[in-house]
């Protein structure tokens, strides 16, 4: 009886010692690069704040919105304005590059301009632009 006591109490002890070692030694994974809110989550949080710390009224979050309505709307109208001559001064950089490389450098160029554009698609179209 009193061995079994002892094989158990060890036992027990081992499995404690092995959470507690397992704890100490995990290794905890690092996200390097945390997805990025969308627009509209950064917009729902700013005015979530702001009626909280400033004790908005209805009206006033209705006209903020439309504001952010209005300024979202300006911005893209300009996005869209010079997003023809961004993609002109891409497509220049990429032939320039191309000029620069062997054959077999412009196959391998190839493979990561379409790995970083796959990328972009998956961002929502968000490049870090020309001269990356």
């Amino acid at each position: 009886m009193t061995i079994a006591l002892y094989v158990g109490l060890i036992f027990a002890s081992g499995a404690v010692l092995g959470v507690f070692g397992h704890s100490l030694y995990a290794v905890t994974v690092v996200k390097s690069n945390p997805r990025r809110p969308t627009p509209e989550e950064v917009r729902k949080k700013t005015i979530a704040e702001m009626q909280t710390r400033m004790k908005l009224t209805d009206e006033q979050v209705s006209k903020i919105t439309s504001i952010y309505d209005e300024t979202r709307a300006r911005v893209n109208e300009v996005h869209e304005k010079y997003k023809p001559q961004m993609d002109s001064i891409t497509k220049d950089q990429r032939d320039k590059v191309r000029a620069t490389l062997t054959p077999d450098q412009v196959s391998e160029y190839e493979k990561m301009l379409k790995e970083r554009d796959e990328r972009e698609k998956q961002r929502g179209g968000k490049a870090p632009g020309p001269g990356i």
